[in-house]
């Protein structure tokens, strides 16, 4: 059985606009084929009657929007984590200041108890139970510093 050759007719066209030019090449991309067979599957999905959107486009705004909320809640969570451990800072430290506060015992002991503090909150995000009534947990009341 011979093939028939199929029928071509060359076109040449001139593309000013970038963005358009920028399209055709990114459907050739993802499409893997050359930059006329895009072009001519893209006039074809023009002069259908009821063209669909194209999905690439779509896509891409997603990811973009997706790409930049990431960016900006890993901005967020990074200052709130910093401002978390400043307060705890503060509050281990009893205000107002004291002399006693300036001893490197006690300073080590708000170091333990803030890495305490950390661990025992990482241990419920991954249990994926987070103690939602407010409810302080328990608190272990020592004499001395903690350890």
């Amino acid at each position: 059985m011979a093939r028939k050759p199929a029928s071509t007719c060359r076109v040449q066209v001139y593309l000013t606009d970038p963005k358009i030019a920028a399209g055709l090449n990114r459907e050739a991309r993802s499409g893997r084929m050359p930059v006329s067979q895009a072009a001519g599957r893209a006039i074809a999905r023009g002069l259908m009657r009821s063209p669909q959107a194209d999905p690439e486009d779509r896509l891409l705004q997603l990811e973009r929007s997706l790409r930049d909320h990431m960016r900006s809640t890993a901005r967020d969570m990074q200052i709130v984590q910093e401002l978390l451990i400043e307060v705890a800072r503060a509050f281990f430290l009893r205000l107002p200041d004291a002399i006693v506060d300036e001893d490197p015992t006690v300073q080590a002991a708000v170091d333990r108890r803030i890495e305490r503090l950390l661990d025992a909150t990482a241990a419920r995000i991954v249990a994926g139970r987070a103690d939602r009534t407010g409810a302080a947990p328990p608190v272990q009341r020592t004499l001395g510093p903690a350890s």
